[in-house]
């Protein structure tokens, strides 16, 4: 029996809840891949927050077996509270344990899910960040403004509130009672280092775990370009500093 088949019989036995949100922006092309690659069995629902999009990503997203909700107000952090809203509306009894949040272009890797849920399960961590600098970063998927950019925030962190992260990274885990406990409110840019941040100021358990990055389906709406790079950058030094 190999290791991601124990954690899913493990999770299974804890009937441990695990929900995903994936943010989506015209993302028909990849949100297809995402999905197949997939580990169904060890998640209870899939939630795609179709923001905005002109194109059939939530067509593509639904066929494929996904919950696919619409909010109109564009902006990352925007479509991933769309989705924390919808499982707060859940009876308690059918809230999750823990929400898994990746991205919809297919630069993270959904299979490699189980490697963040583990320290989760076995060692009572609340947050766990996928690090693309500890792990295998394909040559060309992140750009020299954004690996500059997560060396810089995540030095502030560990500066300012003695937290050590490598990564801002947007695949990651948390439990369900420690994500309504950070009252999330970022609409765009600062979602990642806002989670982060405040986690820290809630000494919440956290730890990270090497994972793979490649490049992204299409072009990326933030780091393609100049502007995106620059009002992204600009939005998550602000959040590190506001949140002192």
């Amino acid at each position: 029996m190999s290791w991601s088949e124990r954690l899913l019989l493990q999770a299974n036995a804890e009937k441990m809840r695990i929900d995903v949100i994936i943010p989506a922006y015209n993302e028909e092309k990849s949100i297809g891949l995402v999905l197949k690659d997939m580990p169904w069995s060890l998640v209870r629902e899939v939630i795609v927050c179709n923001n905005a999009s002109s194109d059939r990503t939530a067509e593509v997203a639904q066929k494929l077996g996904a919950t696919v909700l619409t909010e109109t107000r564009k902006g990352y952090g925007s479509a991933c509270l769309k989705g924390i809203s919808y499982l707060k509306l859940k009876p308690a009894a059918e809230q999750p344990d823990l929400v898994v949040f990746l991205d919809a272009d297919y630069s993270d890797h959904p299979e490699e899910m189980p490697l963040l849920v583990e320290p989760i399960l076995h060692d009572g961590m609340d947050l766990v960040i996928g690090s693309r600098a500890l792990g295998n970063l394909e040559p060309g998927s992140m750009q020299p403004q954004q690996i500059f950019g997560n060396w810089l925030a995540t030095t502030l962190i560990r500066m300012i509130y003695r937290y050590h992260f490598t990564d801002l990274g947007p695949f990651r885990a948390i439990r369900w009672d420690k994500l309504q406990a950070l009252e999330m409110a970022d609409p765009n840019f600062g979602w990642t280092v806002e989670m982060q941040v405040k986690a820290a100021k809630h000494q919440f358990r956290c730890t990270e775990v090497p994972v793979s990055y490649r490049r992204r389906v299409g072009i990326s709406k933030v780091s393609g370009t100049l502007k995106g790079t620059f009002l992204a950058g600009q939005k998550i030094l602000w959040t590190i500093f506001k949140l002192m």
